[in-house]
């Protein structure tokens, strides 16, 4: 697989919200692959301790997602051919979700989006 940029997201989902954050990621990934992203992933930490790099001094994505001792730790990313495609598959997406507006009107999230990190990245070496 191949891409120039990349949407990536840290977060924590309490343990008791997985199986419904799972159908919400369903969903995301029906959905971005639908409108042209051209991976969509959704990852759930399994080994998140900080293992010795040469001294270096490391943080956690526990620590990072400040996730609490009921949560587990989520990197989540989706993968473009480049940023102004990203844009384009993006305002699809969001347009979609407006056209569902009600489907989610009474849904709770799963989630804590303020404990959410986001970005989008450029890819400078891939192979």
């Amino acid at each position: 697989m191949k891409g120039g940029y990349v949407d990536g997201f840290v977060f924590p989902v309490t343990k008791k919200n997985v199986a419904e954050y799972k159908k919400m990621a369903a969903w995301g990934a029906k959905t971005w692959m639908k409108f042209g992203a051209l991976a969509y992933f959704e990852c759930m930490g399994e080994d998140l301790t900080i293992k010795p790099m040469g001294g270096i001094k490391q943080r956690s994505f526990k620590d990072l997602a400040k996730a609490g001792p009921n949560d587990t730790v989520w990197f989540s990313f989706i993968v473009y051919k480049n940023k102004k495609h990203r844009d384009a598959v993006n305002k699809k997406v969001n347009a979609q979700m407006e056209k569902e507006a009600d489907k989610w009107k009474d849904v709770t999230m799963p989630m804590d989006p303020t404990k959410m990190a986001y970005g989008g990245f450029q890819t400078v070496v891939q192979k």
